[in-house]
């Protein structure tokens, strides 16, 4: 009898591998906690919390137990002419917890389509009220919001989609002004992107629809890091103009960023807020994107053409509202801001180690997250360094997965304390022993 690891390798095409190059994918049968366990009872420490999805923690009593209870009741219904009260009660509660003057949440499968609904959105709101003019987006280089059409052109900068670019709407890319410990030029750097801004603002600010932008972190850009203060410049800026805003807290919202969303660090909110990842604690597939009523109001019309014709088979699914509510609950319930001050202390109490490292550059730190760059190393997705150290965090039990030259740890929030010393430990020794 075949392994389940090469009966994988003969039917499954895995996401962003290059299955010419790269190892048979690992499988895993069970999990609990930050542990993953595979098909030969190996533990592996989920440190990235699946790509930044697990809030709680693999198989989470509580919500085995509501996904249970709601399957028993309403598996699906269709979200077009019908509601039910998961999706009611988890939009009354996300509009509750959000800041600023959100009215309406539209619900869709990920992150992806929560980018791409948004965009959606922005555009047809200008085309509803006559300005034919605003049809382009305003995004950042190193970006990154998805791989549906729209998505992938305002995050054509990530270095992921070259090869789609005949066929990207228009996007005007602005530079991001990364910072980290230590740095000396975070100032200057704004400065000049901000005053950059200012001048297309200037000459064109009225041909755009829309900014998108991920508050105080680039996730799969490279986990790169900027100052609230210089999101709430832009944001400010773009705003003068008339031009709505995105954020796009997919990777960042529910605490990664040390508050509940992102945007309550920046002190000023968007239009239009995306939210996903973290959503359902990685337990269903669900996203939502949530507008203020301005917004809402400009679809309204007796004329069926001015309704927003978007939807999916599985929008608003009840499984995944369900479970969202209760993950949504257990963050209030269990002080879990506690865990992200908690995490992050430890991040700083090791900090001088890997400051201490020639080989690394740009360590930083927000919240539940620690960053830090290979010194020299080409930042695309994959390189050859960056892959063998990924397989020596395998080896030895942690699955970290690097953003090309960065590495970055993002644990499930009822991560131990040995846990992470041990992580940070194995980091340590892995980039000393290879690097020198």
């Amino acid at each position: 009898m075949s392994s389940w690891m090469e009966r994988d390798r003969k039917v499954n095409w895995h996401p962003f591998t290059q299955h010419y190059l790269e190892p048979e994918s690992r499988v895993i049968v069970s999990a609990k906690g930050v542990s993953l366990f595979d098909e030969d009872g190996e533990e592996v420490l989920d440190m990235i919390s699946s790509w930044w999805t697990c809030l709680h923690g693999h198989a989470h009593p509580e919500i085995a137990r509501v996904l249970q209870e709601q399957a028993s009741t309403l598996e699906h219904v269709m979200f077009a002419g019908f509601s039910h009260k998961p999706a009611i009660e988890l939009s009354e509660a996300l509009l509750r917890v959000l800041p600023g003057a959100f009215s309406k949440v539209f619900y869709s499968d990920d992150g992806s389509t929560a980018v791409e609904v948004a965009l959606k959105l922005s555009y047809q709101y200008w085309a509803n009220q006559g300005e034919t003019e605003r049809t382009r987006f305003l995004s950042f280089e190193k970006g990154y919001h998805g791989d549906t059409l729209a998505a992938m052109s305002v995050g054509r900068g990530s270095g992921f989609f070259q090869v789609f670019e005949g066929i990207f709407c228009d996007a005007t890319l602005l530079p991001y002004a990364e910072t980290w410990e230590e740095d000396t030029e975070v100032e200057a750097r704004e400065a000049s992107i901000l005053a950059k801004l200012d001048t297309l603002l200037e000459a064109e600010g009225h041909r755009y629809a829309a900014l998108i932008v991920e508050p105080l972190l680039q996730g799969a850009g490279g986990m790169r890091m900027c100052r609230p203060d210089f999101i709430r410049a832009v944001t400010e800026r773009v705003r003068a103009k008339g031009i709505l805003v995105i954020y796009d807290e997919i990777a960042v919202g529910f605490g990664r960023t040390g508050s509940l969303f992102a945007c309550e660090q920046v002190g000023c909110t968007p239009d239009l807020i995306c939210l996903s990842k973290g959503l359902t604690a990685g337990a269903m597939p669900m996203s939502v994107t949530v507008c203020t009523e301005q917004i809402f109001q400009a679809f309204l019309s007796s004329s069926a053409g001015k309704m927003f014709t978007h939807g999916h088979s599985f929008t608003g699914n009840p499984l995944s509202c369900a479970v969202a509510l209760r993950s949504l609950q257990m963050l209030e319930e269990n002080e879990v801001g506690r865990d992200w001050e908690r995490i992050e202390s430890i991040y700083r109490q090791r900090l001088p180690e890997f400051l201490a490292l020639k080989a690394l550059s740009r360590c930083r730190v927000m919240g539940t997250i620690f960053a830090c760059n290979l010194a020299g190393e080409d930042e695309g997705y994959k390189n050859q360094v960056s892959e063998k150290l990924r397989d020596r965090f395998l080896a030895r039990g942690l699955n970290i997965r690097p953003l090309g030259g960065a590495f970055y740890v993002l644990p499930p929030y009822c991560v131990e304390d040995a846990q992470l010393h041990h992580c940070l430990d194995v980091m340590l020794e892995e980039f000393a022993s290879l690097l020198g």
